[in-house]
C-alpha cells in the first residue's frame, strides 16, 4: 500500500497527444492545411536566454536531480514536506493551466467539447467506480505512472521543435524523424526498466519482463538515442549557429538526464529506480515549471492579441494555484469525511484521474499545426477571437458575471480563494503531522483532523506499539483495515498485528476471511497455514502451504514450512525436495537477508540427512561440510555443532572412525561456549555411545554420560531419564573406579576430547 507521503509525489503533471504530447509539431508537407512557417524572428528566446535555458529547456535538471536524491536519502521527512508544499506552487497550478486554457472561454470549451465534457464525465464515473471497487485503482494508477514519462517526452520534443522553428532552422524531415525516434526510444527504454521483474509496489502493475531480455534491449535503445540524436544535432549545427542550436542541444540533454541516466545507473549499479519516486517525484516538478513557463507566455500573448492590456502574471499564477488546489484537495477530503472512504486511496484516485484527464486534454489543445497556436508561439501575429464571438445564453451570462469585476463577483472570488488557501493550509498541516513517523502526539493530531486516513492509522499503530500501547496500536490497525476492506496489504498488516499481540484465534479467523477473498495470495496462505499449525490443525496447515507453493513456487517460506511439516511426518525425501527449492530461492536473491541464515543452515542439514538416508553418502558428506563451513563463517555455533554431529554419524557408518571422532570432538568444543543445555547433553550422550561402540576405556564413557546428566539435571524430561539410565549402566560396569572419575570429572572429560580414536584402536 502506498502511503500518503509517496502519494503526494503523485500529484504531478503529465500530458500528451496522439503524435507525442503537449506541444506537438507536424511538418507542413504532411498537412496541406498547415500554415507556412512564419518569417525567421530576430531571437529564438521566449523570455530571456537564461530563463529559457534553465527552466524551459531543463538545464537545471542535473543539479536539481542530484540535490533531490541527496536530500531524499539524507533528509527524508524534510524533503517530503518541502515537496508537498512545492506541489501547491508548481504541480497543482500546472494542471490548472490546462483547465484554464480549455475552459476559460466558450470558444475553447466548444472546440474541445469531447475532452472538456465527455472525457471528463467518463473519468468522473471511473472515479466513482474506483471508490466502490478498490481493485480498479492499481490499473488506473499504473496507467498514470506509465503515461507520465510519455507526456514529459512529448513536451520536451515539442519545445525542441518550437525553438528550432523560432530560430528559422526547422529540421529536415530526416532530422526531425531521427530526433523523434530517439525520444521515443528513450521512453521505451524507461518502460522496459519499469516492467523488468516483479513490481515492489502493490499499486503498480508490472509486466514482469525477464532482465535477460530487457537488458540487451535497453542497451540497444540507449545506443540508438545517442546515435540518432547525435547525428541530428550535428546536422543542424552544420547549417546554424551555436546560439541557435543551444536550446535544442539542452532539451536533448534534458531528455537524456530524465530517461537514459536512471536506466544507465540501474544497469551499472543494479539499483532499482522506484517507479513512483522517479516518474512522479522531482521529475514532475521540473516538468511542471517547464509547462508553466510556456503557458504563461502563451496566455500573455493571447491576452495581448485579444486587446487585454491589463493581463498580469501574478494574477494568472494566483488563479492557477487556487484552481490547482480545487482540483486536488477538496475532493479527497469531502469523499473521506462525508462518505467515510479511505483518504489515502481517495487521494491516489483523484491524482491518477486528474493526471489522465490532463494528458488527454493537453495533447488535444497544444499543437503547433494549429494556426493560432503556431502564430503565438512562433512569434507570428494573429488576432485571437474576442469575447464578443460568444453566444449570449444564460450559461454564458453567468460565466461572464462570475469572471467579471462586479463587486459581488469580486467578493465571491476573494472568499473562494481564501477558502481554498485555508483548505490547503489544513491539508499541509495534516501532511506535516502525518509525516512524523514515530511521533505519537503529531500522528494523533493528524488522525484527529481526518480519522479516515488508513496511512495515518498505520503509522499511528506503529508509534503506539513503540510506546508500549499495544491495545491502542491494535485498535489503530483495525481502523486502517476497516477503512479499506479491499486493500490486501492493510488486511494482512492487521492480521500480523493480531499475531504479534498473541491473539492467534482472532488472527486465524481474520486470515480465513482473507483467503476467502484472495484465495491465490501466497503470503496470506503461508500465514494462515502457520496459524493453523499453532492451533493444532496440522493437516490444514500443510494443505495451505501446498496451495501457496502451487500459487507461487518462489515463495520461500511456503517451501520451508512445507518441508519442515513433511519432515516431521517422516516424509524425508519429499521434505528434501522442498528444502532444495527453498535453498535455490535464497541463493538466487541479489541481497542476502541475515534472517535467512538459520533456516538456510537447517535446510542444508536436512537435505544432507535425506541424502544420507538413501545412501548418497558423497552428497551427504558435502552437504554437512558445507553447512558446517557456512555456519562457521556466520557465527552460528549451534548449527555448526549440529552439522558436525550429523557428519560424525555418517562417518561412523562409513567406517571413518578417526574422522567421526574428530567431528564429535570439534562439535563438543563448540558446545562449551553455548547455553543450549539440551543440545550439549545430546552431543555428549552421542559421543559416549560412539566411544562405547569403539571399545574405548569405560571411564571416558562414564565421564561423558555423567557430564550430560549434570547438564540436564535442572530439567525433568525424557532426555534426562534416558541419559541417567545409560550413566547407571556405565557406572555399574566401571565399578569402584567411578568414584575417582566423579572427583576428576572435568579433567577426564577434557581427556576424552583429545582421544585418538581409529578403527585400529577399536580392535585393540
Amino acid at each position: 500500500m502506498l502511503g500518503r507521503s509517496s502519494a503526494l509525489q503523485c500529484a504531478t503533471p503529465a500530458l500528451l497527444s496522439n503524435s507525442m504530447g503537449t506541444i506537438t509539431i507536424t511538418p507542413p508537407e504532411e498537412h496541406a492545411s498547415a500554415p507556412a512557417p512564419p518569417p525567421r524572428p530576430l531571437s529564438p528566446w521566449i523570455y530571456r536566454p537564461w530563463i529559457d535555458l534553465t527552466v524551459g529547456c531543463g538545464a537545471w535538471s542535473a543539479p536539481l536531480l542530484l540535490a533531490g536524491f541527496y536530500f531524499a536519502n539524507s533528509y527524508g521527512r524534510g524533503w517530503s514536506v518541502a515537496f508537498y508544499f512545492l506541489a501547491l506552487l508548481s504541480n497543482y497550478p500546472h494542471f490548472m493551466a490546462t483547465v484554464y486554457r480549455a475552459y476559460h472561454t466558450r470558444d475553447e470549451f466548444e472546440k474541445y467539447r469531447i475532452y472538456t465534457v465527455h472525457v471528463a464525465l467518463l473519468l468522473a464515473v471511473a472515479g466513482v467506480v474506483t471508490h466502490l471497487w478498490y481493485a480498479l485503482l492499481p490499473w488506473i494508477f499504473t496507467l498514470y505512472i506509465c503515461w507520465s514519462p510519455w507526456h514529459y517526452t512529448g513536451q520536451n520534443f515539442g519545445l525542441l521543435m518550437m525553438f528550432a522553428r523560432r530560430a528559422g532552422v526547422s529540421p529536415t524531415e530526416t532530422e526531425r524523424r531521427a530526433l523523434h525516434l530517439s525520444f521515443i526510444a528513450s521512453y521505451i527504454l524507461l518502460m522496459l526498466s519499469f516492467h523488468t521483474g516483479a513490481s515492489g509496489d502493490a499499486l503498480i502493475l508490472s509486466l514482469g519482463l525477464a532482465a535477460k531480455f530487457t537488458f540487451p534491449a535497453r542497451a540497444v535503445l540507449a545506443l540508438f538515442f545517442i546515435g540518432a540524436s547525435g547525428w541530428a544535432l550535428a546536422s543542424l549545427a552544420r547549417r546554424s549557429s551555436y546560439r541557435t542550436t543551444l536550446p535544442v542541444l539542452t532539451l536533448t540533454m534534458t531528455q537524456f538526464l530524465w530517461f537514459l541516466l536512471p536506466a544507465v545507473i540501474e544497469l551499472v549499479s543494479g539499483r532499482e529506480i522506484p517507479h513512483t519516486r522517479y516518474s512522479s517525484g522531482l521529475l514532475a516538478v521540473l516538468h511542471s515549471t517547464q509547462y508553466l513557463w510556456i503557458t504563461s507566455y502563451y496566455q500573455k500573448k493571447e491576452a495581448r492579441a485579444a486587446g487585454d492590456s491589463h493581463w498580469s502574471f501574478s494574477r494568472y499564477l494566483l488563479t492557477l494555484i487556487a484552481g490547482g488546489i480545487a482540483l486536488f484537495i477538496p475532493g479527497p477530503w469531502i469523499v473521506s469525511r462525508v462518505f467515510h472512504s479511505d483518504f489515502a486511496a481517495s487521494f491516489l484516485t483523484f491524482t491518477a484521474l486528474v493526471n489522465i484527464h490532463h494528458f488527454i486534454l493537453d495533447g488535444a489543445i497544444w499543437k503547433l499545426r494549429d494556426s493560432r497556436i503556431a502564430a503565438l508561439l512562433l512569434d507570428g501575429q494573429q488576432k485571437a477571437p474576442g469575447a464578443d464571438t460568444e453566444k449570449e445564453n444564460s450559461i454564458a451570462v453567468a460565466a461572464r458575471w462570475l469572471t467579471g469585476h462586479a463587486p459581488a463577483a469580486r467578493a465571491l472570488h476573494i472568499a473562494t480563494v481564501a477558502l481554498l488557501f485555508s483548505w490547503a493550509g489544513v491539508d499541509q498541516l495534516h501532511f506535516w503531522w502525518s509525516s512524523e513517523t514515530n511521533a505519537l502526539p503529531a500522528l494523533q493530531r493528524a488522525a484527529a483532523l481526518n480519522p479516515n486516513d488508513s496511512s495515518v492509522q498505520v503509522r499511528l499503530a506503529h508509534a503506539e506499539q513503540l510506546a508500549g500501547q499495544r491495545d491502542a496500536a491494535l485498535a489503530a490497525m483495525l481502523r486502517a483495515a476497516a477503512l479499506n476492506p479491499a486493500n490486501l496489504a492493510l488486511q494482512e498488516s492487521y492480521g500480523r498485528s493480531l499475531i504479534e499481540a498473541g491473539r492467534d484465534t482472532d488472527a486465524y479467523a481474520h486470515f480465513q476471511k482473507i483467503i476467502a477473498r484472495w484465495p491465490r495470495n501466497a503470503d496470506a496462505l503461508v500465514d494462515y497455514g502457520m496459524l493453523a499449525h499453532r492451533l493444532g490443525h496440522d493437516e490444514e496447515a500443510v494443505d495451505n502451504w501446498q496451495r501457496a507453493v502451487d500459487v507461487d513456487p518462489a515463495q520461500p517460506n511456503a517451501q520451508l514450512y512445507l518441508a519442515e511439516a513433511l519432515d516431521q511426518q517422516g516424509e524425508l525425501q519429499a521434505a528434501a525436495r522442498h528444502y532444495r527449492v527453498y535453498l535455490g530461492i535464497i541463493a538466487a536473491r541479489h541481497q542476502k537477508n541475515p534472517a535467512d541464515t538459520g533456516p538456510v543452515l537447517a535446510a542444508l542439514i536436512k537435505v544432507a540427512d535425506a541424502d544420507a538416508a538413501i545412501n548418497h553418502t558423497v552428497d551427504a558428506s558435502k552437504g554437512y561440510r558445507a553447512a558446517a563451513g557456512f555456519a562457521d563463517k556466520a557465527g552460528e555455533k549451534t548449527l555448526e555443532s549440529l552439522a558436525l554431529v550429523h557428519l560424525a554419524d555418517l562417518q561412523e557408518k562409513q567406517a571413518d572412525i578417526r574422522g567421526a571422532a574428530q567431528s564429535y570432538q570439534h562439535a563438543l568444543q563448540l558446545d562449551a561456549a553455548l547455553s543450549d543445555g539440551r543440545s550439549t547433553a545430546s552431543d555428549w550422550f552421542n559421543y559416549a555411545q560412539f566411544l562405547r561402540k569403539q571399545k574405548q576405556p569405560e571411564r571416558y564413557i562414564f565421564a561423558c554420560l555423567l557430564y550430560a546428566e549434570n547438564t540436564l539435571e535442572s530439567t525433568l524430561s525424557e532426555e534426562l531419564r534416558v541419559v541417567s539410565q545409560a550413566r547407571k549402566e556405565s557406572e555399574a560396569r566401571l565399578g569402584k573406579e567411578s568414584a575417582a572419575v566423579r572427583s576428576k570429572l572435568d579433567g577426564i572429560v577434557r581427556e576424552s576430547l583429545s582421544l585418538q580414536v581409529s578403527a585400529q584402536s577399536a580392535k585393540n
